[in-house]
């Protein structure tokens, strides 16, 4: 039987491994059993020595390279990282899991981008290991997590509201009756089972309820649990001092992070039918007439969707992620391409808030809120200026289609011949770039064949 600590590394099994075998004089030794295991997985790919783990610390790094790799490389095998699915690491991976912890709590911010990929990651882990486990124990494991989460036999929703409320689950996503989530097969068989007429309740329940549910539910209360207990060992940490292994581990997760985003940034941008993808400084020139009447200035009537809806979504995702459309279901925050948010505050923002002086009255004069709304159309939620705390408490929109500003902002679509067969002011922009690099106008900016992300 695997342990309960494999899946979930907050439970008092995994507690006692670290009091057991946690030590930071050891975070970065080499680990004799921990190689052992990993070099000896059946599906390892041993060829890359660089793949395998070689310390606490390691492993710790290499469970968030797992992540980042598997969501962005299109050539990604699994495995090459095959030893965080195999049950005989759960010591190690416990153990590390709370190296990771206290190095992004003490030295980072439970809301800073390490975090948000430290308990991602955590759940896709889950999610795999869960899977990968044969039927029967699957589903006794899961009910024994369960019961150690939900520790009442009548569950209401509002016990899950802070999983509701980071929008890790929907009420949509749960079978409610009277306000209780029902879990339950016999409970689900009370309650509805004279509700269906052609069916048996126990196959409705397989199909509505299952085993689907209460996996999601868990590994969700365990990403939840893993982002409090990030915030707990914050507060704590001004009243201790943090072990230099720490401050090493969180330096080292930090520098991973930073090279993986980068490698990943251009998201395989390329050009083609619609140009050039890559990232670089933003080519007013290119700009399509809707965005470059935009930045003149619109008068009053349509001056807040014009800015905060039309050119903040544009702009933004122009100059930092302008393959966002070829690369649907990635999920990525303006903090992947621009970790220190320079490039935000000094050439996105700028450009925007000199658009809306230019509106006709100027925007902020008498609509100051509106910075606010532009904030939150970047992700950083409802402050008057981004910081990377607050990321990820509202959405970064994409930018509007064509049909759509035909519809809310008819004033500002002028098409030109370049307009013909593009279905986004995004496409216009990249195609339009391309044509002037093809045209050797590019050299005149001198930044459009620009890829770095600290230009």
């Amino acid at each position: 039987m695997v342990l309960l600590s494999f899946i979930n590394p907050l439970s008092e099994e995994g507690q006692e491994i670290v009091k057991e075998k946690g030590n930071l004089e050891n975070v970065f030794s080499s680990n004799d059993e921990l190689i052992y295991i990993a070099t000896h997985d059946k599906r390892q790919n041993i060829d890359d020595d660089s793949l395998i783990p070689e310390s606490y610390g390691d492993l710790a790094i290499k469970r968030i390279q797992w992540y980042i790799e598997r969501k962005n490389n299109k050539n990604f095998n699994n495995d090459d990282y095959s030893y965080l699915f195999n049950e005989e690491i759960t010591e190690a991976d416990v153990i590390s899991f709370h190296l990771i912890s206290q190095a992004i709590a003490t030295k980072l911010s439970p809301n800073s981008r390490e975090a948000r990929f430290f308990v991602e990651s955590q759940g896709k882990i889950i999610e795999e290991r869960i899977v990968k486990l044969p039927e029967q124990e699957r589903k006794e494991i899961v009910n024994r997590i369960l019961n150690q989460l939900i520790f009442q036999e009548s569950i209401n929703w509002k016990f899950l509201k802070e999983l509701v409320a980071s929008k890790k689950i929907s009420l949509t996503d749960l079978v409610l009756d009277e306000g209780n989530i029902i879990l339950d097969k016999e409970d689900f068989i009370n309650r509805f089972g004279n509700k269906f007429k052609d069916r048996a309740p126990d196959r409705m329940y397989d199909i509505i309820i299952g085993d689907s549910i209460k996996e999601l539910i868990l590994t969700k209360m365990i990403m939840q649990n893993t982002e409090n207990y990030l915030q707990k060992i914050r507060e704590m940490s001004s009243k201790i001092e943090v072990h230099p292994a720490i401050s090493e581990l969180s330096e080292k997760i930090a520098q991973s992070i930073s090279e993986l985003t980068s490698k990943y940034s251009g998201f395989y941008g390329v050009g083609g039918s619609e140009g050039s993808m890559k990232i670089g400084k933003l080519i007013k020139e290119a700009f399509p007439p809707c965005i470059a009447t935009t930045v003149e200035g619109v008068s009053s009537g349509g001056r807040n969707d014009a800015i905060v809806l039309l050119l903040t979504s544009f702009v933004s995702y122009a100059r930092l992620y302008p393959a966002i459309f070829r690369n649907e279901g990635v999920d990525v925050k303006i903090s992947d391409i621009d970790p220190n948010l320079t490039i935000t505050l000094n050439e996105i923002l700028p450009l925007i808030y000199e658009a809306a002086d230019n509106c006709s009255p100027p925007l902020f004069d008498d609509q100051p809120q509106e910075k606010i709304n532009i904030t939150s159309k970047l992700g950083f939620g409802m402050y008057e200026n981004p910081e990377l705390d607050h990321e990820g408490e509202t959405t970064w929109y994409t930018p509007m289609s064509c049909e759509k500003i035909k519809m809310h902002l008819p004033q500002l679509c002028r098409p030109d011949k370049l307009c013909a067969k593009i279905g986004n002011p995004l496409s216009y922009y990249s195609r339009a770039k391309w044509l002037m690099e093809k045209e050797g106008k590019s050299a005149n900016n001198g930044n459009s064949n620009d890829n770095s992300n600290n230009d």
